[in-house]
C-alpha cells in the first residue's frame, strides 16, 4: 500500500507541474502574473513541509528568508534601473554614495550566488547553535518569530539603505531585457515553473532517501535517534537551511513577478501566512504544499475583488475548517480516499 501511495504522490507532483505549464495557454498576462506571484510562495510552502511536516520543527520566521531573497534581487534590479545614479530613495534620504554592502549587487552572477548561499549558510549556523543546546518546539518558533519582527524593524528603520516602509520599487528590466511586457511575463513564468518543478522533485527525492527516513525518525523519537549515534542537531539545522534556501528563491521570484519588495513580506503576519499555506495544502505533501499556496493566493485575490469588505472572514473560515477537520490539509483527505480505494481492491 505504501508503494502505491508513493507512486500516487509522484503522479500528483507531475500533474501539478503539468497544470502549471498549461496555465500559460489559459490565463491572460495579468492573471498569469498573479499565478507567478502565488508560485513564489509555493517555494516557501515546500520548505515548511520539509521542516515542519517531516522534521517536526515549526518556524514562524520564514518571511525573513523570503524577504532576504526578495531584497537581494530587488537591489540588483534597482541598481540596474537607476544606473549610473543612486537609487531614488537614497537621493531622497540624502545618501551621498552607494553603501558598501550594496556594491556586490551590481553583478547579476554575484547576486544569484548570494541568493543561493547567504540565507542557507546563515540559517544553518543559527539553527545548529540552537539545536545543539536542544532548544526546540515552541521555543524555536518564538525565536524565529522574533527574528522576523526584528528584520522588519531594521528594514523600516534604515530608510536610506533599504527604502524603509516603502521598500524597493520601480524596476522594469533584467540584464537590459524588459520584464513588464506580456512576452517577458510569460517567459519569466515558465522559468519559475521549471525551477519550482525541480524543487518539488528534489524534495521528493530527499524524503525518499536515507536522510528523509532519519528525519522522520527524529521528528517522532529524537532521543532514540540521538542514542543511535546520529547528530540530530546537524540534521535539523540542515533541513532548516534547505527551507531557508527555498524561501530565498521564492522571494527572488516574488520581486521579479510583482516588481517590488517591502517589509510586509518579511514580518510576522507574512511568516504566519506562509505556515498556513502548507497547512491548507498538507504539511506532509510536496504537491499539496504547492496546491495550497496557489489556492490560498487565488482565494485572497478573488475574494478581495468579489467581497472587498468581508473577504477576510471567508479566508478565516477556510483556515478554521482546515485546522478543525483536516489536520493534514487537502492532501490528507485525498490520501485517505486513495488508501480506501487501495484497501477495497486488495480485499477479496
Amino acid at each position: 500500500m505504501r508503494s502505491l501511495l508513493r507512486a500516487a504522490d509522484t503522479r500528483a507532483t507531475m500533474v501539478v507541474v503539468a497544470l502549471l505549464v498549461a496555465m500559460v495557454a489559459v490565463l491572460d498576462p495579468f492573471r498569469l502574473n498573479l499565478m507567478g506571484k502565488y508560485m513564489s510562495f509555493a517555494f516557501v510552502a515546500l520548505g515548511i513541509v520539509l521542516l515542519w511536516g517531516y522534521g517536526g520543527v515549526l518556524s514562524l520566521g520564514q518571511g525573513l528568508f523570503f524577504g532576504a531573497g526578495g531584497y537581494m534581487m530587488a537591489m540588483f534590479l534597482k541598481l540596474e534601473a537607476s544606473a549610473p545614479e543612486l537609487p531614488d530613495f537614497m537621493v531622497w534620504s540624502s545618501v551621498d554614495q552607494l553603501p558598501v554592502w550594496w556594491q556586490p549587487f551590481r553583478s547579476f552572477p554575484v547576486t544569484l550566488l548570494l541568493i543561493l548561499s547567504v540565507a542557507p549558510v546563515t540559517a544553518y549556523l543559527f539553527a545548529y547553535a540552537i539545536f545543539k543546546k536542544r532548544v526546540g518546539g515552541v521555543y524555536f518558533a518564538i525565536v524565529t518569530l522574533s527574528l522576523a519582527l526584528t528584520g522588519t524593524v531594521l528594514i523600516v528603520g534604515q530608510q536610506g539603505d533599504t527604502g524603509g516602509a516603502n521598500g524597493i520599487t520601480d524596476f522594469r528590466t533584467l540584464l537590459g531585457m524588459d520584464i513588464v511586457s506580456d512576452g517577458a511575463k510569460q517567459t519569466l513564468y515558465l522559468i519559475e515553473a521549471a525551477v519550482l518543478a525541480a524543487a518539488m522533485l528534489c524534495c521528493v527525492a530527499l524524503l525518499r532517501s536515507r536522510f528523509g527516513k532519519v528525519l522522520i525518525a527524529i521528528r517522532d523519537k529524537e532521543d532514540r535517534v540521538r542514542f543511535s549515534g546520529y547528530n540530530t542537531a546537524h540534521m535539523k539545522a540542515f533541513v532548516f537551511a534547505i527551507s531557508a534556501l527555498l524561501s530565498c528563491i521564492g522571494g527572488a521570484f516574488y520581486s521579479l513577478q510583482v516588481g517590488l519588495i517591502s517589509p510586509t513580506a518579511v514580518g510576522v503576519v507574512a511568516s504566519i501566512e506562509m505556515v498556513i499555506l502548507a497547512a491548507v495544502g498538507g504539511r506532509l505533501s510536496i504537491p499539496g504544499a504547492v496546491v495550497g499556496a496557489l489556492l490560498v493566493g487565488f482565494l485572497k485575490s478573488y475574494l478581495s475583488e468579489a467581497f472587498p469588505e468581508i473577504w477576510l472572514y471567508f479566508l478565516g473560515a477556510l483556515f478554521i475548517v482546515v485546522v478543525a477537520f483536516m489536520p493534514l490539509g487537502m492532501a490528507g483527505v485525498v490520501q485517505r480516499l486513495a488508501a480506501g480505494r487501495v484497501s477495497a481492491k486488495v480485499m477479496p
